[in-house]
């Protein structure tokens, strides 16, 4: 097979696509929230920027370079540390609502979580590029593959976030299976992780009121339903053609944070159906094209690589779009390329880079 001269452009200009929309979207939906809490419509826009460029530039820089280089332990297994070391690094943090998800610097945050799914795609096909004969041996193969995902899923749920926890279990799954594990043993995991689940969703007490409040949010509208019902009148009211950009009314107020988790919602209201429908369809092709380097790949390591970071984009898209449209319970994921969030953003793009170096291999 001969080698690609370059990347896939293609792919290249679709998730510049996704991220130029990103900041407009972003200013649409915090213009307002930002003239209130800082003074400026334009505070949410300007770091959003920042983080852009400094993803974007990362991107370029990664996907010039040679993927193999990321193929050896001695890279591998500092940054496995560097993700728990960040991660055990959150708990020892002001907790925000409760929760310990960030490391905070003066302004600027970071999220330690977002790290954690493609460090284990990268741990996954590091270790499973040689051993997919082994696929039955459950102490040499099998475990240790999982060992790092197993960590940074237990610590993720003890932040607590469930969400980027689902979104890592599921990319890891889908990864082994790849390299060729029974469903035997899926479903055995499967089952031995339903007693976690279960307290998860219906022993704490917010979840659980949360998980009822999807079920029925018509039941307190004022309350535990009232994002759902917001969310669900922004994606409505935009028809097919949209209200026009920044002509979004639910973003004034009613839907939560609408910058980051719900901005998908401020998309239906003002692009209508038409503008929707296209960026679900900038994420189905960069899965085409994303699946497609996986399946062209003679590499091992760069087809389990392609796959999974392709895996992880458009799985945490279909489960932050879901919850917008009321397919599943809230669980506070961001919108790959377009929410707001500096960690996300640059973290994307850069898989994204590894992604694009890796289709330089391909035809």
């Amino acid at each position: 097979m001969a080698k690609r001269v370059g990347v896939d452009k293609s792919l290249f200009y679709a998730t510049l696509i996704l991220v130029v929309v990103g900041l407009l979207m972003v200013f649409s939906a915090s213009a307002v929230l930002s003239k209130v809490r800082y003074g400026s419509p334009y505070t949410f826009l300007i770091r959003q920027s920042i983080y852009a460029l400094a993803g974007l530039a990362c991107m370029t820089g990664i996907m010039q370079l040679d993927y193999r280089r990321l193929n050896r332990p001695n890279v591998i297994f500092p940054m496995v540390g560097v993700t728990v070391l960040t991660l055990l690094s959150a708990f020892f943090m002001r907790d925000s609502h409760n929760t310990h998800r960030w490391i905070r610097f003066g302004i600027f945050s970071f999220q330690p979580s977002a790290m954690a799914t493609p460090v284990a795609v990268l741990f996954i096909a590091w270790f499973l590029q040689n051993r997919m004969h082994s696929m039955e041996d459950l102490r040499n193969t099998i475990l240790p593959a999982a060992l790092p995902s197993l960590v940074f899923t237990l610590l993720i749920l003890k932040e607590p976030d469930l969400g980027t926890a689902m979104v890592l279990a599921a990319v890891t799954t889908l990864l082994l299976y790849l390299a060729g594990l029974r469903l035997r043993w899926i479903a055995a995991a499967f089952l031995a992780s339903t007693p976690i689940l279960y307290w998860m969703l219906f022993r704490v007490a917010w979840r659980r009121e949360r998980l009822l409040a999807f079920l029925n949010p018509e039941a307190d509208p004022l309350g535990k339903g009232f994002h759902i019902i917001q969310s669900l009148i922004a994606v409505g009211t935009g028809g097919l053609y949209g209200l026009g950009y920044m002509e979004g009314r639910q973003k004034l107020f009613f839907l939560p944070e609408p910058q980051t988790d719900y901005i998908f919602a401020n998309i239906s209201e003002e692009l209508g159906f038409i503008g929707a429908i296209a960026i679900v369809g900038l994420f189905v092709y960069i899965g085409y094209r994303g699946f497609r380097a996986a399946i062209l790949s003679r590499d091992p390591f760069a087809r389990f690589t392609a796959f999974g970071l392709t895996s992880a984009i458009l799985i945490q898209a279909f489960f932050n779009i879901s919850v917008v449209i009321d397919l599943l319970p809230t669980k506070g994921i961001t919108l790959p390329f377009i929410s707001y969030g500096g960690t996300s953003l640059i973290i994307m793009l850069c898989c994204m880079g590894v992604l694009l170096s890796i289709t330089r291999e391909v035809e």
